[in-house]
């Protein structure tokens, strides 16, 4: 593996985002519309705030079970504090920090914007394709 390769290469760059006041069920259809299994929550000027993911959306769907309401929107489910990567980390260290957490994703930043998502299996693209 070339000891340069950073995950800006390798990372997804075509993003689907969410908007914090979106309603949690039109959020759940855009998850399972493009067969993600999370999407980063944005801001009106485009900054992270937050992360929806499946697990956040099983929440929701539990409470409409249990209360027989799905309302709120996606601020309501989110995960607030997201980890994030740097467009110029290493693969290794990128793999490195998903060995030491639950993490499947990581957002990917560049000068404080998101740029992009990381997924364990575009690591292991990296590992193919560096060897």
């Amino acid at each position: 593996m070339t000891q340069g390769a950073t995950i800006d290469r390798y990372m997804s760059r075509d993003l689907v985002t969410l908007a914090p006041g979106l309603e949690i069920t039109r959020a759940v259809a855009t998850l399972i519309e493009h067969d993600i299994s999370a999407a980063p929550v944005v801001d009106d000027l485009g900054r992270l705030v937050g992360i929806l993911t499946a697990k956040d959306c099983f929440r929701a769907v539990l409470h409409a079970h249990y209360h027989q309401e799905l309302g709120d929107t996606v601020s309501g489910y989110m995960t607030l504090k997201v980890e994030t990567l740097d467009t110029g980390m290493g693969v290794v260290t990128a793999a490195q920090r998903f060995l030491e957490s639950n993490h499947r994703r990581y957002p990917v930043m560049q000068d404080g914007r998101l740029v992009g998502i990381i997924t364990r299996m575009d690591l292991l693209r990296a590992f193919q394709a560096e060897s």
